[in-house]
């Protein structure tokens, strides 16, 4: 009896030395030795990929955000404010009422098959308003014109990029909004546009937020 009651302890405090040394090892060395070693290399990545402007922290470089007008009274979603690129649709998984900027929590997609008729019609209302919303007094919007992106989400729904079709559809509209000549705001969305990865890699995409911070400035000279 009293040598079962010594080995029980003797294991217990085996197992509890093992614990407190997997813990110290695990989860706190470890941990530090990564971040420390992340943030020597790759401090940027390592915080998030935040892009700043004017100094101050304003998103990140991998999630998209929404440029809308406040809500008003009676609406169920903003409206877009069409003096900004706006991004591609975000349909992800869930809501939140904290993050204003970005209302999605959860990335994924719809899982919707491409005759699901919800699927067809948020298609057909987006296109409906894309050509709408980008149509100006000396420049038409064709439904043929619309690229696949300006109303589909991305696959995680939180797609920070655009293709450089749906931002050149826009120029005509922002520099209308802005009262900039076209040609300065074509310009900019080309000296925003970010080739294929090593060449092959990918497509060519501009970063909506990147854009609109160069906007910005532009508009501040």
């Amino acid at each position: 009896m009293n040598n079962s009651f010594a080995n029980t302890v003797r294991l217990f405090g085996a197992g509890l030395r093992a614990l407190l040394v997997l813990t110290l090892v695990c989860g706190v060395l470890y941990p530090l030795l990564v971040t420390g070693v992340a943030q020597g290399l790759f401090p940027g990545r390592a915080n998030g990929s935040e892009i700043t402007s004017d100094g101050t922290v304003v998103g990140s470089r991998l999630i998209g955000q929404r440029y809308d007008l406040p809500l008003k009274a009676g609406e169920q979603t903003p409206a877009p404010d069409l003096k900004w690129f706006q991004p591609r649709p975000s349909n992800g998984l869930g809501t939140n009422s904290v993050n204003t900027r970005y209302a999605l929590i959860l990335s994924g997609a719809t899982n919707r098959s491409g005759d699901n008729a919800d699927l067809i019609a948020w298609v057909t209302q987006a296109k409906a308003a894309v050509v709408k919303d980008n149509s100006t007094a000396d420049f038409t919007v064709r439904p043929a014109d619309v690229p696949a992106d300006a109303v589909t989400s991305s696959g995680s729904g939180l797609d920070p990029q655009i293709s450089p079709a749906y931002a050149e559809l826009q120029v005509h509209r922002v520099a209308e909004r802005n009262h900039l000549p076209v040609a300065q705001v074509g310009k900019l969305v080309a000296e925003h546009t970010d080739g294929r990865i090593l060449g092959f890699v990918g497509e060519p995409r501009v970063n909506v937020l990147e854009l609109n911070i160069a906007l910005k400035a532009l508009l501040a000279r």
